[in-house]
């Protein structure tokens, strides 16, 4: 196994996508740092960094001290040297998602060349599946039950209601 590497994202909330790429990761790495990203003058999300860090948290709590929840804001390049990780996770749904992918991969080994990325394809039964369309269906009163883990759903049920 390798080190340590960094799967990072808005998680707002984390889906079952991103909890099967994590474990997968877990074959490959060491460790699996799954780190919020935020930025504080344009996030709009439905929990704050600190909810998400604590979700993340108590999904991988039987992964013991192999996943790590954790935020960040800024540059996830320098992030990533600064915990000491050699690799980024960026997970794939769809071919949609390759050229904005590409991009930023392309822009961070400008920045770090030191630091590499893996991209992994989303489980088939996931592939569908994203925070942003969650929310919506959950806002809208739909079932989203089996999208993100159980310990999370309620959370996501309750912030839909409070929502305007």
């Amino acid at each position: 196994m390798s080190g340590i590497a960094v799967y990072a994202g808005s998680f707002d909330p984390i889906t079952n996508g991103h909890v099967d790429l994590v474990r997968r990761s877990l074959q490959v790495f060491e460790r699996v740092i799954v780190a919020v990203a935020f930025n504080a003058n344009k996030d709009s999300a439905w929990f704050t960094p600190a909810e998400r860090v604590a979700m993340i948290a108590d999904t991988f709590r039987p992964e013991g001290g192999r996943v790590v929840a954790d935020s960040f804001s800024g540059l996830l390049v320098d992030y990533a040297v600064a915990k000491g990780a050699t690799v980024i996770i960026r997970g794939l749904r769809a071919v949609a998602d390759f050229e904005y992918e590409f991009q930023m991969t392309m822009m961070n080994r400008h920045l770090k060349p030191q630091v590499e990325t893996i991209f992994m394809m989303t489980g088939e039964s996931h592939f569908y599946t994203s925070s942003r369309l969650v929310k919506e269906v959950a806002s809208l009163g739909g079932n989203v039950a089996g999208l993100v883990p159980d310990g999370i759903l309620l959370r996501l049920q309750t912030r839909a209601q409070e929502r305007p």
